[in-house]
């Protein structure tokens, strides 16, 4: 018994040293009106990151929808094919504990570019509203990332990602998510009115309307989404 007890403790004392040797990063999603750059911002914007590293994306801009969606330099508006995406999630108060989505870093040779591809009231992401990882400090920089945004005409791509991006991935979409808040359809899996999913545990039925504090919207939900987006950033 005491042997087991010792083998035990000594499991937990490792556990726990991985668990403190983790380098986690956070990177706040979204801001106020009276925050320099406003409300349509990553804080901080850009990252350096090995290997291993946790980027936790804290939703504490409140009230806000917004959403963390892999892009390329080229293309910094348009989510990237085989990129990682963690939905809308739409606050419409401060709230605790503050929703958070961690990704990890699986290939810190290559930057990694994102954005909000929030639509309303305007495009988050050609107001400025872009980040990244690891970028160079010359050529491809983040200014000329975030310019090239700035720049882009048109809105920005709707298309859905999934959890599992190009050098970082996420195991499970963003969480916890107290009442207030709203999480919306983004993790990989498009609902239509015949499907539902489970997330965290929790069932989604076919309309979208989940029993607790967490809702994902199918495709007919969207246009609500942008009404109260409208209302609410």
């Amino acid at each position: 018994m005491h042997f087991a007890a010792a083998a035990a403790a000594s499991l937990y004392l490792a556990a726990l040293a991985v668990a403190q040797s983790t380098n986690v990063t956070i990177i706040e999603v979204g801001s106020t009106t009276a925050a320099p750059g406003g409300i349509f911002q990553f804080v901080p914007p850009m990252v350096n990151a090995t290997n291993g590293t946790v980027i936790t994306f804290r939703f504490s801009g409140a009230p806000g929808n917004h959403s963390v969606t892999q892009s390329t330099f080229e293309d910094p508006c348009d989510p990237a094919p085989g990129g990682f995406d963690s939905g809308w999630v739409l606050i419409s108060a401060p709230v605790t504990p503050v929703p958070e989505w961690n990704l990890t870093i699986t290939d810190d040779t290559k930057p990694i570019w994102f954005f909000c591809k929030q639509l309303i009231p305007a495009p988050h992401c050609t107001i400025g509203m872009v980040g990244a990882i690891n970028p160079p400090t010359s050529g491809n920089t983040f200014a000329n990332f975030q310019n090239t945004a700035q720049a882009f005409s048109g809105n920005p791509g709707q298309a859905i990602g999934n959890l599992v991006g190009q050098g970082a991935s996420a195991s499970a979409p963003p969480g916890p998510i107290p009442p207030g808040v709203t999480l919306f359809d983004g993790v990989g899996t498009p609902l239509a009115a015949s499907t539902g999913i489970s997330v965290s545990g929790t069932s989604i039925p076919a309309n979208g309307v989940a029993t607790g504090a967490t809702t994902i919207m199918n495709p007919i939900g969207l246009g609500i989404t942008a009404l109260l987006g409208m209302i609410l950033t």
